[in-house]
C-alpha cells in the first residue's frame, strides 16, 4: 500500500499535467511561465528582473529570455521605476492583463466542471488542503506568494 507522501507525489504530478487540459488549446493563450509572471506582477504591482529573480529562485538570464518573450507579446512593457530607483520594471499591459484574465476564467471554467458534482465543503476542503500545501512548501523556501 502506497505510503501517503508517496500517493501525494504521484498526485501533485497528474495535477500539474492536467491543469492544462481543463482549458481548450487556443494559439493566444499564456504559456505557463508568463501566466506564473504576469499573476505576481499583478498582485505586486511593477517588478525588476532583481525582484522576479528574488520572488521565484530564477536566475537573471532564465527572467531575461522569458520577459523579452512577454515584451514581444505585448503582455508587459518596461517602465521606469515608479519609486524612483534606477532598475527599470516591467509592468502588466492592457493586453497583459486582459490575456491573464481570459486564461483565469477559463481555468475556473474548467476547474468548475471538474469539481461539479463535489459539495461545496468538499471543494472547500480541497482549497484549505492546497493552500496549506503551498504555504508549507513557501516556509521551506522562503519565498511567499503574496496572499489576500
Amino acid at each position: 500500500m502506497d505510503k501517503p507522501i508517496d500517493r501525494i507525489e504521484r498526485e501533485t504530478m497528474l495535477l500539474g499535467r492536467y491543469m492544462h487540459l481543463l482549458t481548450p488549446r487556443v494559439e493566444w493563450r499564456l504559456d505557463r511561465s508568463a501566466y506564473i509572471l504576469l499573476s505576481r506582477i499583478q498582485v505586486e504591482g511593477p517588478m525588476s528582473i532583481g525582484q522576479l529573480s528574488e520572488a521565484f529562485g530564477l536566475d537573471a538570464s532564465t527572467l531575461n529570455r522569458q520577459t523579452a518573450a512577454m515584451l514581444r507579446a505585448g503582455v508587459v512593457e518596461r517602465i521606469p521605476d515608479p519609486d524612483g530607483g534606477i532598475a527599470r520594471k516591467f509592468a502588466i499591459t492592457d493586453e497583459g492583463e486582459r490575456r491573464l484574465d481570459n486564461d483565469r476564467t477559463r481555468n475556473l471554467a474548467g476547474l468548475a466542471k471538474v469539481l461539479a458534482d463535489w459539495t461545496p465543503e468538499e471543494a472547500e476542503q480541497l482549497a484549505a488542503s492546497l493552500s496549506r500545501l503551498n504555504l508549507s512548501i513557501e516556509r521551506l523556501d522562503g519565498r511567499p506568494w503574496p496572499r489576500d
